[in-house]
């Protein structure tokens, strides 16, 4: 777990990062970086207290968790929201899958011991015990199907975000990256889904892409904005947050998208309460404030799963 001190400073990093000026030299020739949109503040408007526990949702947890009242989440942290983050003092946690994880718990009414950990350490985790569940927009693939059990809130998936002076448009086959770098987290559905098709720049008589994977988000995109990296491929609402609140960026598109849960140990008896607590929000109107809050609307589902197929497009 990472001390308060360094979150902060992470989170300095991250907006600095964020707001170089492109360079199609790839210098980076910062010294007067441009100031960050007039809306570039994170939300802190509170959407979540005032929920009141759902007796009927409460009874679906396992006796256990109703008599110790409290659950352990292992949450990511880092990068830009709607991405959980920290608020300036360095302390305070917040992004989109904290207030879901908040919401859920005072349906449920219990209370959630939360605990920093990195994305790529989190699944491992869950199977060894140490949490009981864990966010950190946890896409749902087949291939994770295998050992960890989800429970849905929220759409979201892969996407493509360039420099403003990049030659690229759009990507819709992955040779359009033959040649480029491409930066993106280690550990996730992107760095995967990348490694799996690097055979397809061969087969098609091209220079093969060339994957960098950083483990903060602020090396991401220092490798983008200083030329070092083509093109970042990460999440559809962390690029287009970065894009909207930033300059210097450019949102290509949307690649492939899917479905993102809460994430457990596979054979988790929690999932079935937690799919209850969701579709709750969903009804009361409360789920529908939190994509407000966060500018990500175009993300809702219409009702919670437990472990759905991956989408496949």
């Amino acid at each position: 777990m990472r001390s308060s001190t360094q979150p902060y400073a992470l989170a300095l990093i991250t907006v600095a990062a964020l707001g170089l000026t492109a360079c199609g030299s790839g210098d980076a020739t910062n010294d007067a970086a441009p100031a960050a949109a007039a809306n570039d503040k994170i939300p802190t408007k509170d959407v979540v207290s005032s929920l009141t526990k759902d007796p009927a949702s409460a009874k679906l947890l396992p006796a256990s968790v109703r008599e110790s009242g409290s659950l352990k989440i292992a949450v990511s942290v880092g990068g830009n929201p709607p991405n959980s983050t920290y608020l300036p003092d360095g302390k305070t946690l917040a992004g989109q899958d904290i207030d879901f994880a908040d919401a859920v718990a005072k349906v449920l009414g219990i209370k959630l011991d939360r605990e920093v950990a990195s994305f790529e350490a989190i699944l491992p985790a869950l199977d060894s015990g140490k949490y009981d569940l864990g966010t950190g927009n946890f896409g749902v693939t087949d291939e994770r199907r295998k050992t960890i059990d989800f429970v849905t809130y929220i759409n979201d998936g892969q996407g493509f975000a360039v420099r403003k002076d990049s030659d690229l448009k759009k990507v819709t086959d992955l040779t359009q990256l033959c040649g480029l770098n491409v930066a993106t987290g280690a550990g996730t559905t992107f760095e995967t889904t990348l490694e799996e098709n690097k055979g397809l720049c061969k087969a098609a008589g091209k220079k093969p892409y060339d994957v960098k994977t950083y483990a903060e988000p602020s090396a991401i995109w220092s490798s983008l904005q200083q030329g070092r990296t083509d093109v970042v491929m990460s999440t559809i609402n962390g690029l287009r947050y970065a894009v909207a609140h930033q300059q210097g960026l450019r949102f290509l598109n949307e690649f492939h998208r899917l479905d993102v849960g809460f994430a457990f140990k596979k054979g988790t008896p929690l999932a079935p309460a937690f799919r209850s607590a969701v579709n709750r929000l969903i009804e009361d109107g409360t789920y529908r404030k939190i994509l407000a809050k966060w500018g990500t609307q175009p993300s809702a589902i219409t009702k919670s799963q437990i472990s759905p197929p991956e989408i496949k497009d």
